[in-house]
């Protein structure tokens, strides 16, 4: 087919790692209902390299989100939306923002998503009830699309080689935003676990941003034999770390949403600050523990809830 006969797919999703991870399935299924199609994402410079790996879309604009009075900016988008002519507009981002793009189409592409006066809107208050991911699926079968599934990460795979890793290991993420350390749990517990996870036969690995390199050096007074990776990992080898890992245990963290969907085992910590309904990694492994407050949460609760050490500290029982 030729690129002028071809349909014109516009895909937004802007923002933040966890949603963009979250959306990578809805994209891969307009992918499979629009085979044929030109598919541009829109999104963020963060996210560019997802996008290129991925092989979901044929081009890839970047957004400058132009500020509120910001005129020439605005002038520019619309320009540019309006040039394409788009057949079909899939809106993965939904927010006050995305509505104005909608307002900016002089001629009313199909629209798909939560914008007032799209084709294929959905205004369910059931789309925001649980995670992005289930709210994208009902509003794709809106427009026609179905089979939806996560995206397990397949194709993002890093070199891990230099590593020193000895399987059986266990990931641990003991980070979080700077901005909210009521979202992780004392990295003292984590010390005590990686001791415990030591002592049953598993390598604990820590991983983690320059923020968290004074975390796991208390991690390892607990336990020197844990593996230090801390600023050693971009999230191409998180995702195949994840892989090959026995298990991972971490916080409410953007880490957690790279290792969730590969099918890692994965027990998340949640504290009262956020809702595991809505911001809980998606997997089909994925399990998720809260308490109010972290700090009361005890390493015999994570252990407990942690089905491969249980295990094997069950087989271990057995034998003796």
């Amino acid at each position: 087919m030729s690129e002028k006969l071809k349909k014109r797919i516009l895909i937004i999703k802007l923002s933040a790692l966890g949603d963009f991870i979250q959306a990578l399935g809805p994209c891969r299924a307009i992918r499979k209902h629009h085979a044929d199609a030109h598919i541009t994402l829109l999104t963020t410079k963060s996210f560019e390299g997802f996008a290129k790996d991925c092989g979901y879309f044929d081009e890839i604009w970047l957004d400058e989100r132009p500020k509120f009075m910001d005129i020439s900016g605005w002038w520019r988008l619309g320009m540019k939306l309006n040039r394409a002519k788009f057949t079909r507009i899939y809106d993965l981002q939904n927010n006050n923002r995305t509505n104005i793009y909608h307002k900016l189409l002089i001629k009313k592409t199909e629209w798909s998503g939560a914008a007032i006066g799209a084709s294929h809107r959905n205004a369910s208050p059931e789309r925001v009830a649980g995670h992005a991911f289930d709210g994208h699926v009902q509003t794709l079968a809106l427009a026609g699309i179905s089979g939806v599934d996560i995206d397990r990460l397949e194709w993002m795979k890093g070199d891990i080689s230099k590593f020193a890793l000895k399987k059986p290991y266990v990931l641990l993420v003991p980070g979080c935003a700077p901005s909210r350390p009521e979202k992780r749990w004392p990295p003292e517990k984590y010390g005590v676990l990686a001791k415990t996870l030591s002592a049953a036969g598993f390598q604990p690995v820590i991983i983690g941003a320059k923020a968290e390199e004074e975390l796991a050096e208390i991690i390892k007074t607990h336990c020197p034999r844990a593996l230090d990776l801390t600023t050693k990992t971009d999230l191409k080898q998180i995702a195949t770390l994840a892989r090959g890992a026995a298990g991972a245990v971490g916080n409410d963290t953007g880490p957690m949403h790279i290792i969730g969907p590969t099918s890692c085992p994965s027990l998340v910590l949640f504290s009262g600050a956020s809702n595991p309904i809505k911001h809980a990694p998606k997997g089909e492994n994925v399990d998720v523990i809260q308490r109010e407050r972290l700090e009361n949460l005890s390493v015999e609760d994570v252990t407990g809830e942690f089905s491969p050490l249980t295990q094997l500290l069950q087989e271990a029982a057995t034998m003796h």
